[in-house]
């Protein structure tokens, strides 16, 4: 069971959840999502919490209803790439902003950026 947190809306955090996971290939495009009662089972929420969320993923774009067969991972490979920019630029900013009492200045941020990247890689 997922862990959600009070700072933010459980119908947001959803949505993210699933979003990763399409944006990073576990749900390829394409596939069948489950139902909305399995994924409220699966979460440990209501139907109606999970079905908000799905909600807001097709208004992104990210999946599409179907009356026959439910809901699916789009197809359209442009809008999960641009899903994963949006989600990345997001957490770049908020990481930039934990940064900010530090007063490092931009390029010193990027090259701290490309060694722990460089590391990470090398691992």
């Amino acid at each position: 069971m997922v862990q959600f947190t009070a700072t933010r809306p459980i119908f947001v955090q959803i949505s993210e959840l699933i979003g990763v996971r399409i944006m990073t290939g576990a749900y390829p495009p394409g596939s069948k999502l489950a139902s909305v009662r399995d994924l409220a089972t699966e979460l440990g929420v209501n139907p109606n919490t999970v079905q908000r969320a799905l909600v807001d993923l097709e208004a992104q774009g990210l999946i599409t209803t179907h009356r026959t067969i439910g809901r699916t991972v789009t197809e359209d490979e442009s809008a999960i790439a641009d899903g994963r920019q949006l989600l990345v630029k997001q957490r770049v900013q908020d990481f930039v902003e934990s940064l900010r009492p530090f007063n490092y200045r931009p390029d010193d941020l990027c090259d701290i950026l490309r060694t722990c990247m460089k590391e990470e890689e090398a691992t």
